[in-house]
């Protein structure tokens, strides 16, 4: 290839790449497009191919539309779905898989297939009415995409994606609107096309009636192995989870070459929406060309974020005089931290000096397209994104990119250290009604009211209960009284809580671990067991020096103690 066709595909690229990303919703549909390619997709290729073979010419199309209906709905009320039934993304997800196993077993099996229809038959009947007076089979066809459609959208991983964005936004614009919309068309196009695949094949073999029975059990089979890659293979990937990496050493990465590069480099984002920086006057990626920039998501309340931040602050002081720039994106998950001196204290606590961008409304998070936290982009000096890394570890493999970017021989001397980790531990667990989470008691939670609550006798692990007078908030539970008191049942070594205070004053907790005082197990924030929590940030509570199953009890010492989210490990 001559370096002329070079330039040409290069800037052909960049072209592309620019028009995604300055319009989200061409990308959104670009998404949707690429999403065949997904595990997600698996189950409901074959519903669409099943179902598509009946009714007239227009049934394909109704089955697409009722997809796109269906989906778009969805998502767009995701965030209402969730405040209101305050219950687990995931068990929403899980939930839907289910369904969709079960709709294989009826296909499989003759007897509960025969017996399923005759429980539906009134819906059936509504069928045929339907296919009646619609002699092309639309509005069959846009019925049984809706259910399609309801059925698979907590699948889809970029789904769960915009539920927590909005969530966090706490708005659905047009933007939003408009972006679904195209991701739903996109993620559409290869259905009708399969759709209308499955017509043409149903009027080339004519003897496909005869075969029907062994034609939906084949369909039933590829369901049934669809949910199971999903459930249990690389499809089962928590998008809500903060990043938990491999905090141990990767090997290979001491090769003076870019590791574990992204295939495709692109154009950085730009660092848009920005309400305060710190640190640093304003800064923007089209200025920073020349440069290596790391831009690090992260916010200060997150544990897995604060056990990376000393190995990001060693890279600035060893690289920012060779060409190393930091930008830290505040992205805030709680009200709480969209306040400018809160990050500061945290910039002073964690001894940050690099430039902070305090990103509220989330705009360069969604510019990049974010999902967790941490997440680390690694920009070279043309303006591309050329590696990426989400959650902790790979410390090692950063460093080493970092320094074949500025153009240094040799390797860094990044060296973490493996933990002892415990398998099945307890994972991060929000308190306020609209992420709560495994919360167990003798009466439901009341959701912003003043409320007395009972803990249950027996506590399941990875399960919490509370006693005493609280408030449920959206983000937060609050105490409303002295001797209100949450129970724990975790597995983990080290035990860490968000919390504040509802006047800004200092107040205290006391701890008991399985009923007794912590003694040597408190955390470095819990001396003799007693926490004063004089800041909205996070505090590490216990630490039992080795992974165990414990109950933990917070007592609030007066009212007016705020408790965010839990999260542990070591």
């Amino acid at each position: 290839m001559s370096s002329i066709e070079e330039h040409v595909i290069y800037e052909t690229y960049n072209v592309i790449s620019t028009y995604l990303v300055a319009h989200p919703i061409v990308s959104a549909f670009a998404e949707g497009v690429a999403l065949i390619a997904s595990p997600c997709i698996l189950p409901v290729l074959p519903l669409v191919l099943s179902t598509s073979v009946d009714g007239g010419k227009a049934r394909p199309f109704g089955i697409t539309f009722g997809f796109v209906l269906s989906f778009s709905l969805f998502v767009l009320a995701s965030r209402q779905i969730v405040q209101l039934l305050h219950i687990d993304l995931d068990v929403i997800r899980y939930v839907s898989l289910a369904l969709l196993f079960a709709l294989g077993l009826v296909m499989l099996s003759n007897a509960l297939s025969e017996a399923f229809s005759r429980w539906t038959q009134g819906i059936a009947n509504v069928g045929n009415h339907i296919n009646t007076q619609d002699k092309g089979g639309f509005g069959g066809g846009m019925l049984m995409g809706s259910l399609i459609g309801f059925v698979w959208t907590p699948c889809a991983g970029p789904v769960l994606a915009t539920v927590l964005v909005q969530a966090i936004l706490q708005k659905t614009d047009m933007q939003s609107v408009y972006v679904t919309l195209g991701f739903a068309i996109g993620a559409g196009v290869p259905m009708l096309i399969i759709a209308l695949f499955g017509k043409h094949l149903t009027k080339q073999l004519r003897l496909l009636p005869k075969y029907a029975g062994k034609m939906r059990k084949i369909f039933a089979v590829l369901i049934l192995g669809s949910v199971g890659f999903i459930t249990f293979g690389s499809g089962a990937t928590n998008l809500f989870a903060s990043g938990d990496g491999d905090t141990g050493v990767s090997q290979g990465a001491n090769a003076m070459t870019l590791q574990d590069g992204i295939k495709t480099p692109y154009p950085a984002p730009e660092l848009t929406g920005i309400q305060e920086w710190l640190n640093s006057p304003e800064l923007s990626m089209q200025g920073l060309k020349g440069k290596v920039v790391l831009v690090d998501f992260w916010t200060y309340s997150c544990i897995n974020c604060v056990r990376t931040l000393p190995y990001i602050t060693a890279w600035d002081a060893k690289y920012r005089d060779k060409g190393l720039v930091i930008i830290g994106v505040h992205a805030p998950e709680f009200e709480f931290e969209k306040k400018v001196e809160n990050i500061q204290t945290a910039l002073a606590k964690h001894g940050i000096h690099y430039p902070v961008a305090v990103d509220n409304n989330l705009e360069t998070w969604q510019a990049f397209k974010n999902r967790y936290w941490p997440a680390h982009y690694l920009i070279d000096k043309n303006g591309n994104v050329v590696y990426t890394h989400f959650g902790e570890g790979h410390y090692d493999i950063t460093e080493s990119n970092i320094r074949y970017l500025l153009g240094i021989k040799g390797v860094g001397d990044a060296n973490p250290i493996a933990q002892p980790t415990l398998r099945d531990e307890t994972p991060e667990t929000y308190l306020g009604f609209l992420r709560a989470e495994r919360f167990i008691g003798t009466s439901d939670i009341q959701k912003g009211v003043v409320a007395s609550y009972s803990p249950v006798n027996f506590i399941p692990v990875h399960n919490w209960s509370l006693g005493g007078r609280w408030v449920v908030q959206g983000d937060k539970i609050i105490a409303s009284e002295k001797g209100s008191y949450l129970r724990f049942n975790f597995r983990a070594k080290k035990v860490f809580l968000v919390m504040g205070t509802t006047d800004g004053n200092p107040q205290k907790i006391s701890l008991k671990l399985n009923g007794s005082p912590v003694g040597d197990k408190a955390g470095k924030d819990a001396p003799q067991g007693i926490v004063t929590v004089n800041g909205h940030t996070l505090y590490e509570l216990i630490n039992q020096k080795l992974p165990d199953n414990s109950l933990l009890e917070i007592t609030a010492e007066s009212a007016g103690i705020e408790m965010y989210a839990f999260t542990f490990g070591e």
